[in-house]
């Protein structure tokens, strides 16, 4: 994974352990889902993009504190211009 959970739990503020599963499994979808929208199926070629960490960061954060009511069309779009610049055309 390109981020971890220590990492990611760092980013939230969150000093617990009772949400290390939650969050480990956010940073897996999120990074599938920055992947997709990036379009590349790599794991390594996502992970040497410059946005790629913040990119996964951000959709873990979105998620993780809008469980109840996200809206995964805005978030989406946030994702898009985050990464557009590395966006490849097709798969």
């Amino acid at each position: 994974m390109l981020v971890t959970v220590d990492e990611m739990k760092n980013y939230l503020r969150v000093d617990f352990e009772d949400d290390n599963a939650l969050i480990e499994n956010l940073i897996g979808a999120a990074q599938k889902l920055c992947m997709d929208v990036a379009r590349m199926d790599d794991e390594q070629t996502f992970a040497a993009e410059e946005n790629a960490r913040i990119a996964v960061m951000y959709a873990v954060a979105y998620l993780y504190e809008h469980r109840e009511e996200a809206d995964h069309h805005a978030m989406t779009l946030t994702l898009r211009a985050l990464l557009s610049g590395i966006r490849r055309e097709e798969f």
